[in-house]
């Protein structure tokens, strides 16, 4: 197994009862809650707690996009990849990942993918996403489009990548009479691809005729099971191949502490901030429109009903949500999920909304010496 640490780079000092005046910390939250002197502070911290990772040994470090919303401060994943890429050596910095519709001409994603790749010689992971929602609320794109636009994006990257003599791309939504990117990346034919999704169907059957990596996010595990096996079922009857567990993905938050009590006594704010303030918007945020088909619409809504619900932290765990307690009782989990399920790249949030840096760096020590060393093997 793989593991990595990931980051959203979240707003932490928002009043706790912001919703009582605003529905939601996305779109719509006035920018005058935003300090930049604290956010000068805020973001050297959060470099520093990435780079901490490559040193206890995690196998890669990630990074993502969001706009308009404290739940993360990265609009430009690229540029906080570039921040990584000198201060550190071994890991690979996973960009999870650039949203593809919402650029006016992606081929600047292909030429800085490829930079960052050259850069740090042949580190980069580079994940795909269409964006959620709510991004299709902060730019003018119509959300109908979001998918054949996100399809035309990849395949003029993908050519970019590996073509060797320029070329003509003429699509409906992109076009360039030359299309020659320099640099190239370093790794051949191009960096590993991730697409993270909410759990689309045509994600799912998009993603294995590829054979890219497939990362669920922030689902409960019986959705987890259930879109992993969506993968591996689609690889095997559409597209004739075994889907491997090195194809499969899980991001969860996790949270250690000496005993399950005092775990959850520590984690139980930050959680419940993070899952019932930070990461809630309106249904019309979360699904636009057209954002979504048909077949998939009922899927991914069953998938996030809770999203729209309070929800304690006992609830969260109990959904597997998120992990939280002793090492032995967080291990145990992790183990019990991987026999069920099969991943073999899990992606680990181990600070999210307010956890401040002393409680982050605990747990990812309690992580790197009391989990680590018993998953690298699976």
């Amino acid at each position: 197994m793989k593991l990595f640490f990931f980051h959203l780079m979240p707003w932490p000092y928002l009043d706790p009862d912001f919703d009582k005046t605003y529905t939601t910390a996305w779109v719509k939250l006035p920018n005058k809650f935003y300090d930049p002197e604290k956010g000068n502070k805020l973001y050297n911290r959060y470099l520093d707690e990435l780079e901490k990772a490559e040193e206890l040994g995690f196998d890669g470090i990630c990074v993502n996009e969001h706009h308009q919303t404290a739940y993360g401060q990265m609009p430009s994943p690229n540029i906080m990849a570039a921040a990584l890429a000198r201060r550190t050596k071994r890991a690979k910095i996973a960009i999870l990942g650039n949203a593809l519709p919402l650029y006016e001409f992606p081929l600047r994603v292909a030429e800085e993918i490829s930079m960052l790749d050259v850069l740090t010689g042949g580190r980069i992971i580079s994940g795909f996403v269409r964006g959620i929602g709510a991004e299709y609320h902060t730019f003018p794109v119509n959300p109908t489009e979001s998918r054949d636009r996100f399809n035309e994006a990849f395949d003029l990257i993908q050519k970019a990548w590996t073509s060797r003599e320029v070329f003509n791309f003429s699509g409906k939504y992109y076009s360039s009479n030359y299309v020659n990117i320099w640099p190239r990346p370093l790794q051949d034919p191009h960096p590993p691809i991730w697409i993270p999704s909410q759990g689309s169907m045509e994600t799912v059957e998009w993603t294995a005729e590829r054979k890219f990596v497939y990362l669920q996010t922030f689902s409960p595990t019986s959705q987890l099971k259930r879109y992993l096996d969506m993968y591996k079922e689609v690889a095997e009857t559409q597209f004739g191949y075994k889907a491997q567990p090195e194809q499969l993905g899980w991001a969860v938050p996790i949270y250690l502490a000496e005993t399950d009590a005092k775990a959850m006594e520590e984690a139980r704010p930050h959680i419940e901030f993070f899952f019932n303030k930070l990461i809630r918007m309106p249904n019309e945020f979360y699904f636009p429109p057209g954002y979504l088909t048909r077949r998939s619409m009922k899927m991914v809504m069953e998938s996030k009903k809770g999203l729209s619900q309070y929800r304690p932290l006992e609830q969260l765990m109990e959904e597997g949500t998120v992990i939280v307690g002793s090492p032995s009782t967080v291990l145990d989990k992790l183990k019990h999920y991987h026999s069920q399920i099969g991943f073999g790249n899990l992606v680990c949030m181990l600070q999210f909304a307010t956890l401040n840096h002393e409680m982050t760096l605990k747990n990812m020590h309690m992580f790197a010496t009391e989990i680590m060393p018993h998953l690298k093997d699976l």
